[in-house]
């Protein structure tokens, strides 16, 4: 289990997030291997709201090949992402 303050990374800050921030829904990019329900509580300790859903996603990152290490692949841009629905009434200020 993670601990709560790592869990959320930060907002993800994008077109189509802040479109998504007028239904009162806010995009976070997230730790690997949490669940919906520990994103949730996460989300309500750090912002005092609460939430009514969580949908989270993986974005699969691209395949690099390096051109030093002509050997050596990685994997680039690869994250976990969680859209949050708050209830009716709570929003959070982004700075």
């Amino acid at each position: 289990m993670v601990e709560s303050e790592k869990i959320l990374k930060g907002f993800r800050v994008t077109e189509k997030a802040a479109n998504l921030q007028v239904a009162n829904q806010y995009t976070f990019e997230v730790a690997d291997g949490v669940n919906a329900i520990e994103i949730g509580k996460a989300v309500e300790k750090a912002f005092k709201v609460k939430v009514e859903r969580v949908n989270v996603m993986k974005a699969k990152g691209k395949v690099k090949v390096s051109r030093v290490r002509r050997n050596s692949v990685g994997v680039k841009g690869r994250m976990k992402k969680a859209v949050v629905t708050l209830k009716k009434g709570d929003t959070i200020q982004i700075a």
